[in-house]
């Protein structure tokens, strides 16, 4: 089954490396950047543990969801409809509605670097960040160009941070020390599973999964390359949040106090100098755009299999998506309901999303004679568990809802 190493040729190597940005940049947006900052400078070099054990996790539910997808040739919400008749349209339903919300965000980091970098407006800022992005999805073969654009936006936002993290000159030792050795390891909780739901919560582990499906890499024949897309995408992530980490650790080490209004340009700031805030800018502009293309690609996807209309108008309905995240930011700006909203959703689908794969893994009308290893099954248990943990944590996003 797996033990035969097929040869992989160019055009599925660009298709691999398409899949591995769009998850992995889906991942990276304007929160990602704040979150592993905020993290850093309350625990210092302990944080190394928490990202390490959340790399672990995260593996742990990108690899079920991506190697059953893809054997069954399926997307998320059908195979969740075949699980529990229903289930399916409930998932599809918290996908696209917190992938919008999360959108109008993900518009207004990109205006903010827009505004870091050339001084625009932000809501003008945001206007050309959209424009830009629906101009992927109306071109000829946008698919490709979307798969080269995340390349060169992840590529952009990594090379820029290592720089960072080599002028920042951290403690390494420390920070090797700490991976294994946290000062409060219980205090490592609500890190753990909050950047796990940034990185594979809500759409974003099924960015790359329904990309590949999408290109027909399914079947049996193509486990050994969907596994390996999956490995890659989270330690992509995880290679971004490591050199984030560091620089802010080295920046922290060297006495520095964050901003509290936008801890990770301070960080850029004190780093580079007065050209910080251009370079910050630049990484916050091409995450913010890379999660509005995944996002907006990613949530039309979960619409395609419920009526030949999305399917047969992909293309317009994420243009429809992009456009609406982009006016509501521009005229109305950031909804705090709906993002409080979101933030709830996005906790919760993917312990759904997950548990149903690992039940699909085991039904043959869905799977057919493949055989999903046990080991991955106890893997994706334990990220449903801790998954399940962050939607309990988020539904107190509800409560300040209704209360405030």
């Amino acid at each position: 089954m797996d033990k035969e190493k097929p040869k992989i040729t160019m055009a599925q190597r660009r298709l691999m490396f398409g899949s591995i940005f769009l998850m992995a940049t889906s991942a990276i947006g304007p929160a990602f950047l704040t979150q592993t900052t905020v993290f850093t400078e309350q625990f210092l070099a302990s944080f190394a543990f928490a990202i390490v054990i959340s790399i672990i996790i995260d593996i742990g539910a990108q690899l079920n969801i991506w190697r059953v997808l893809s054997v069954s040739g399926k997307r998320g919400q059908v195979v969740a409809n075949e699980v529990a008749p229903g289930l399916g349209y409930v998932v599809a339903f918290f996908i696209v509605l917190g992938g919008l919300a999360f959108n109008i965000g993900n518009v207004a980091g990109a205006g903010l670097g827009f505004n870091a970098i050339f001084g625009l407006d932000v809501r003008i800022g945001a206007a050309i960040a959209g424009a830009f992005a629906i101009f992927i999805f109306l071109v000829k073969n946008g698919r490709t160009v979307m798969d080269v654009v995340t390349q060169v936006l992840g590529a952009l936002m990594i090379i820029i941070t290592a720089y960072v993290m080599i002028q920042s000159n951290p403690p390494y030792a420390e920070a090797a020390y700490r991976t294994f050795v946290p000062e409060e390891p219980l205090a490592m909780f609500i890190p753990i599973v909050t950047i796990v739901g940034g990185t594979v919560g809500g759409y974003i582990t099924f960015a790359g999964a329904h990309r590949l499906i999408e290109a027909g890499m399914t079947g049996k024949e193509n486990v050994r390359f969907v596994s390996h897309a999956a490995n890659y995408g989270i330690l992509t992530t995880g290679v971004m949040r490591v050199l984030l980490f560091l620089a802010v650790l080295g920046v922290l080490s060297q006495g520095a106090v964050l901003s509290e209004e936008n801890p990770p340009a301070s960080v850029f700031q004190f780093a580079l100098g007065d050209i910080g805030m251009q370079v910050f800018g630049v990484v916050l502009l091409a995450a913010a755009l890379s999660s509005v293309i995944g996002a907006a690609y990613t949530s039309a996807s979960f619409l395609r299999s419920f009526h030949d209309f999305f399917d047969k108008h992909n293309n317009t309905v994420i243009v429809i998506f992009i456009v609406f995240s982009t006016l509501v930011f521009t005229f109305v700006g950031r909804p705090v309901t709906l993002l409080i909203l979101a933030g709830a959703f996005n906790g919760l689908i993917l312990p759904l999303t997950l548990g149903a794969v690992l039940l699909a893994s085991r039904k043959k009308k869905i799977v057919g004679d493949y055989r999903h290893p046990t080991w991955m099954i106890i893997w994706g248990i334990i990220a449903v568990l801790a998954t399940a943990i962050i939607g309990v944590m988020s539904l107190g996003g509800l409560a300040e809802l209704w209360t405030g």
